[in-house]
């Protein structure tokens, strides 16, 4: 899976070092947000970001301890990795952007549009965390999440087991191992495994930990999704199983003037499942 044309950068922010990728050299500024546990920006956008680079400025960051962004002392939920993103777009010299986000990416992006209106042109939503008030086995989750131990032991199940690591994503790609990016996907996870343990890492991020409460989720952003200000596409692979459809309904219904983008034969993986059709909804949107 190698990023042609693209170039790989080391930064320095409030709290740690960030590392972030670069392709095209105009038009304008497009920033891809990845997932959560063993996302990095190369394994979720790995196609998009050289697929863009005629015609905008993409930038992808790894997230504060995802791929070369560590070690990092500062928080990381929802408040701070959005001020994690003002300050990147800030040092790019960037006083707005075309937001896209997947998962905690799609979570943090909406809440950094309603917040900061004027500083995103376009926001394109893929699955995004955070839209619920409750979720499927919403207290056992909040109880294990809870637990050092048993969070403890999950990260060394996956630390010792590359073959735990090729089965989670094999099933979390539409095609499985026919997916034909699935060596390198598998490379990469495997790669942020190893780096999470070597740093001391849980595999569950802050804001997955943070998020949930006993009854309620803590990081529910449908409140502020009225003030997004901008053209909005949601996106959500019909066979996402992270994510479901309501939440994603929901979304697109409360952010004024949204459009829903249903696509057959994607996961929660979409811009690895579907990348051709990903990529051409990101241009017409864009």
């Amino acid at each position: 899976m190698t990023l042609d044309a693209v170039t790989t950068h080391d930064t320095e922010v409030s709290h740690g070092p960030i590392r972030y990728h670069r392709a095209g050299e105009s038009g304008p500024a497009v920033v891809l947000l990845h997932g959560a546990m063993l996302d990095t920006a190369p394994l979720t956008w790995g196609r998009a970001i050289p697929a863009l680079r005629d015609g905008y400025r993409v930038f992808a960051p790894d997230w504060p301890r995802h791929g070369g962004s560590r070690p990092w002392h500062g928080p990381t939920d929802q408040a701070g990795l959005e001020d994690v993103l003002a300050e990147l777009m800030d040092q790019w010299e960037l006083p707005t952007a075309r937001l896209v986000g997947l998962s905690l990416g799609g979570g943090i992006a909406a809440g950094f549009a309603a917040r900061r209106p004027d500083r995103v042109e376009r926001l394109v939503l893929v699955a995004p965390g955070g839209m619920e008030g409750r979720r499927v086995a919403q207290g056992s989750t909040y109880l294990y999440l809870r637990a050092p131990g048993l969070l403890r032991l999950t990260t060394g199940l996956f630390a010792r087991s590359p073959r735990l690591v090729r089965a989670s994503i094999a099933s979390a790609l539409v095609e499985g191992e026919r997916n034909p990016d699935f060596d390198g996907i598998v490379a990469l996870a495997n790669a942020e495994m190893e780096a999470k343990r070597a740093a001391g890492e849980l595999v569950m991020d802050d804001w997955q930990i943070r998020s949930y409460g006993w009854r309620r989720m803590r990081t529910d952003l449908r409140p502020l999704l009225p003030r997004v200000a901008c053209p909005t596409l949601v996106v959500r692979g019909d066979e996402d199983s992270a994510v479901p459809l309501r939440a994603v309904e929901e979304t697109a219904r409360l952010i004024p003037g949204a459009d829903l983008l249903r696509v057959p034969g994607a996961g929660h993986m979409l811009p690895r499942d579907r990348p051709e059709e990903f990529h051409a909804a990101l241009r017409a949107f864009l």
